[in-house]
């Protein structure tokens, strides 16, 4: 059965972001956030998108969930 690999998934996220040329604060905005604090939590493996940021990323960053997500 495939496990999430946080912290590949959040490396994942980060690489894809800086990729689609976007700021941490551009990607708050577009998240509807108030702060960085969730953004910076996926960047470090210490937690994962829930499935509807997971839809709005894939929709920022012009890749697919399955793009976003790193299994082992």
């Amino acid at each position: 059965m495939p496990v999430i690999d946080m912290t590949a998934t959040g490396e994942n996220i980060q690489n894809l972001r800086k990729g689609a040329g976007l700021t941490v604060r551009e990607m708050q905005s577009l998240l509807g956030f108030t702060t960085v604090n969730a953004i910076y939590k996926w960047f470090h493996g210490e937690s994962l998108p829930s499935v509807d940021n997971l839809v709005i990323l894939a929709k920022i960053l012009n890749v697919t969930m399955d793009d976003i997500i790193i299994t082992k």
